[in-house]
């Protein structure tokens, strides 16, 4: 369960956009990110969602930091308000609900960048764990700003993957990779979080003159496991893959 005392210290200065045309949902669910958000705004469609977003960038000069979005919804669906607001700000954390039946958006959305998707009818724990996470994210963002670039990533305790030299080390030992594994690695890490579908995936290899299809991805990655943290490396059935954010402890 989600401590919510931790939930508040990296999420009482931040603001979210919450859209639904579900009332009750909408409603109920407002009522929750209240507990931990310093503004929480609701819309009932994505048109009306849109028009909040850049209102609210225009009178605060930021976007809001977290953006909840459905699928399903008049005027304005959630996949095409995805994209406008990435057009808007493409490193705009979103996150998508999902019913059962709208698997078929998913890939779509996973290949437009969304943070992480969950299934409808909404576990509210399961809510708050998507929120720590990107909260802790934003957090880590913010600090990266002010120190060095994100170059040499922390994977675990011991675990760090160098962007710059593609490198992996744990306990400063060197890992050795191959050219395989390291366009695999070079890719995962653009957005620590971040799904990447298969498509994304082989296309990859393409840009980089390789050839890789879905099922040695799976080989691939079964060799990469052994030289990573444990659990690092998620596999979401039939859509792709990310690296689980690491967070240090403060």
């Amino acid at each position: 369960m989600i401590n919510s005392k931790e939930l508040v210290t990296y999420t009482k200065n931040l603001s979210v956009l919450f859209a639904e045309d579900h009332d009750d949902l909408r409603m109920n669910t407002v009522e929750v990110l209240k507990s931990f958000f310093q503004e929480v705004h609701s819309a009932v469609d994505g048109e009306e969602a849109l028009a909040m977003y850049s209102d609210y960038h225009d009178k605060n000069n930021k976007f809001y930091d977290i953006v909840i979005s459905d699928i399903q919804m008049p005027k304005l669906d959630g996949v095409e308000l995805t994209k406008k607001i990435y057009g808007l700000n493409d490193s705009q954390i979103i996150i998508v609900l999902s019913a059962f039946d709208e698997s078929c958006y998913l890939l779509p959305l996973i290949n437009l960048g969304i943070e992480q998707f969950i299934k409808k009818p909404i576990n509210y724990q399961e809510l708050l764990k998507v929120l720590l996470s990107s909260s802790k994210k934003i957090k880590q963002i913010d600090v990266k700003k002010v120190d060095d670039p994100l170059i040499k990533i922390k994977l675990s305790e011991t675990f760090t993957y160098d962007r710059m030299t593609n490198a992996l080390f744990n306990l400063n030992k060197n890992i050795y990779l191959t050219k395989y594994e390291i366009i695999f690695m070079q890719l995962v890490t653009t957005n620590i979080g971040k799904i990447y579908s298969n498509n994304v995936i082989v296309s990859t290899y393409i840009a980089n003159g390789e050839n890789l299809d879905t099922q040695n991805i799976r080989k691939l990655l079964s060799k990469l496991r052994k030289k990573l943290p444990e659990n690092i490396l998620e596999s979401i059935y039939g859509i792709g893959y990310r690296i689980v954010p690491y967070f240090e402890d403060k």
